[in-house]
């Protein structure tokens, strides 16, 4: 069942009458099926007026919404013969972050994402996409396996940020981002990542820091979420709007700024209305970044994307 936003809700009252209208038959003079064809027409052009002109506010809604598909719907139509690996060899599994070895394209790779859920059940399985230390370890096993069989990296970020509870502390939790960046930084393959929904502060970076960091159109990257920021810098959370606009935390702006490489068109009225297609435009502008370091050895993969990041801090942003 599609879920509106607050404000698509135009948008929802026109498909509540073509939905009614379908459950019609023809009577009289009214063709039935001409009348849906009008509404379809008004919703389509509805949908381009809205979605041309969201403001950060509503960018942040479309990110997070329910229906917008998740780490395993980009695995399921992306990667063949997907072989998920578990645990970090240390403490425990985390089903937040999903890792493992597979086909894209015809190219041997390791997928690391991060999974938020589509339902109650499965977003308690995978903690809403928030990972503990465990996670960012098993991210740094399974990077240390790309760099050993010399197989390319792909990410997909999805999570408000990493978890942020007592016991993800006690184990070190900043640490264990910290080394999953350096681990980032240090691959002699070349990695690709994909800003999908959210991309929440050190929880997305630790497996963001790539040769190539791509970004679906309404996805956000932002160093702490709009209310987060807001209740910091105003003491009130209903100042998000005006936090989200300040974070500058959408695609293009991102881009400008050179924090991203790559803006990824998403359907009209964005990825949850034709996840298939935005699955597929996603895995082509994948293959053809990972086509652009195609021949280049490890210690020039690895130079390059360091300087990558230095230059940011070095020389600032925009």
């Amino acid at each position: 069942m599609q879920t509106f936003l607050e404000f698509e809700k135009p948008i929802a009252e026109l498909e509540g009458k073509i939905e009614e209208l379908r459950h019609l038959t023809n009577a009289g003079d009214i063709n039935i099926a001409d009348e849906v064809t009008k509404l379809q027409t008004k919703v389509d052009k509805l949908l381009r007026q809205t979605y041309a002109k969201l403001t950060p506010a509503q960018k942040v809604q479309v990110a997070r919404h329910p229906n917008r598909p998740h780490c395993l719907d980009y695995v399921k139509g992306l990667i063949d013969d997907f072989t998920p690996l578990a645990g970090d060899r240390g403490f425990a599994e985390d089903r937040a972050v999903i890792g493992g070895l597979g086909r894209f394209r015809g190219r041997s790779v390791v997928v690391i994402g991060q999974e938020k859920g589509h339902d109650t059940e499965t977003r308690v399985r995978h903690n809403f996409g928030m990972a503990k230390p465990e996670g960012y370890r098993k991210a740094q096993r399974l990077m240390d396996l790309a760099d050993r069989f010399t197989l390319p990296v792909v990410s997909l970020v999805d999570t408000a940020g990493a978890f942020p509870g007592v016991q993800a502390e006690e184990r070190g939790q900043a640490e264990a981002i910290a080394k999953s960046i350096e681990r980032c930084l240090r691959l002699s393959v070349p990695m690709v990542a994909a800003v999908i929904g959210e991309g929440g502060s050190g929880g997305a970076i630790a497996i963001a820091t790539a040769d190539r960091v791509l970004m679906l159109e309404h996805a956000i990257y932002s160093v702490i979420s709009p209310e987060g920021c807001a209740s910091i810098l105003w003491r009130n959370p209903d100042m998000a709007g005006e936090a989200a606009v300040a974070l500058r935390l959408i695609s293009h702006d991102l881009k400008e700024l050179g924090v991203i490489d790559r803006v990824v068109s998403e359907p009209i009225g964005g990825a949850h209305r034709d996840p298939a297609e935005t699955i597929k435009a996603l895995g082509d502008a994948i293959e053809e970044s990972l086509g652009d370091l195609d021949g280049l050895d490890g210690a020039a993969i690895r130079a390059q994307r360091r300087q990558k990041f230095l230059d940011m801090g070095q020389k600032g942003l925009g």
